[in-house]
């Protein structure tokens, strides 16, 4: 992996009080540059192919206003003499959902309660959205100056993230939003606003709503090898875990280097009641980038049927 540089900016006054949509900071591109700095402060390589073990998983923070949870959690369900990992059934009670947002979270729930399965994003061959891609398996990072790329394994999603912008003024609403970022210090911060609402789309896998409200601020760091591990049995606590998921690389189970972690921070005042936090705890990838392509399948979820389109009469 190369190491690639990162530039000082020094800015003015007026660069300063320049901020995007949702008051979030990010520098203008074509600022001055310190050069007896240039050659002395790196960005975070945070290149390649990560896993992430973790299903279902958007990770509660240590503490704070949290994601909502599976009141149906791996742990309840041994402990009954059943499997609950397919079972997705939101905690409607969690205090940062609005009235009419708890109602969406409750109705999904008591569906999968009653073993119709409900649709999503991915079940329908949608495109997923964030936060709710963020839950694939795993991710592919490709670093550049002025942009950064990020490869999803399912149903070749992806996302650009543009360096050292600002929002427009009205973004044009997109399903994976307006994505600006920049680095400070060794953490890569990313604002997102301007996202798309589909019939599907959702926060999670219990069907959290959102709104256009909607405002994400993911912040992106390394961690060293007992840090990984120690976050990643915190996740364990919540979530199922696979070192052999089938829809994304499996971790690298001798690799002894540094994880990564997201810290993301949600703000929607038209279906949340504060800002909340969750986090995303990978691993380093084994396996060669996978095609992994989303087949509709009029079966896909227990006891409904997906919309797959039809013909009135055969094609011979």
């Amino acid at each position: 992996m190369h190491r690639q540089r990162n530039f000082l900016l020094v800015v003015t006054l007026a660069a300063l009080a320049m901020t995007p949509a949702a008051g979030q900071g990010v520098l203008p591109a074509n600022v001055a540059v310190d050069s007896e700095v240039r050659s002395t402060i790196s960005i975070p390589d945070l290149s390649g192919a990560w896993s992430l073990p973790s299903l279902n998983a958007l990770e509660p923070p240590l503490s704070g206003p949290g994601p909502v949870r599976n009141r149906s959690r791996v742990r309840a369900g041994r402990q009954a003499g059943v499997s609950s990992i397919n079972q997705l059934v939101g905690d409607y009670t969690n205090p940062i959902l609005q009235p009419w947002a708890a109602e969406v979270v409750k109705k999904f729930g008591e569906m999968s309660l009653a073993g119709k399965g409900f649709p999503t994003p991915r079940n329908q061959c949608w495109p997923e959205g964030v936060p709710f891609v963020f839950i694939n398996r795993g991710m592919q990072l490709l670093q550049q100056p002025d942009k950064i790329t990020i490869l999803y394994p399912f149903d070749h999603q992806f996302r650009q993230v543009r360096m050292n912008q600002l929002h427009p003024v009205q973004p044009s609403p997109s399903w994976y939003g307006d994505s600006v970022g920049h680095y400070e210090g060794d953490e890569l911060v990313i604002d997102t606003v301007g996202i798309k609402i589909g019939r599907f789309s959702m926060i999670d896998w219990f069907g959290t709503p959102y709104t256009q409200a909607l405002h994400l601020v993911e912040r992106y760091r390394l961690l060293d090898y007992d840090a990984t591990m120690k976050a990643v049995a915190w996740a364990a606590k919540e979530h199922a875990q696979s070192d052999n998921p089938g829809s994304g690389p499996r971790p690298d189970p001798n690799y002894k280097g540094k994880g990564l972690q997201i810290q993301l921070t949600v703000e929607d005042t038209g279906a949340f009641t504060m800002p909340w936090s969750a986090t995303l705890t990978f691993r380093r990838a084994l396996d060669e980038w996978r095609e992994l392509v989303c087949a509709e399948n009029i079966q896909w979820y227990s006891g409904t049927y997906s919309e797959v389109p039809t013909a009135d009469k055969p094609d011979f």
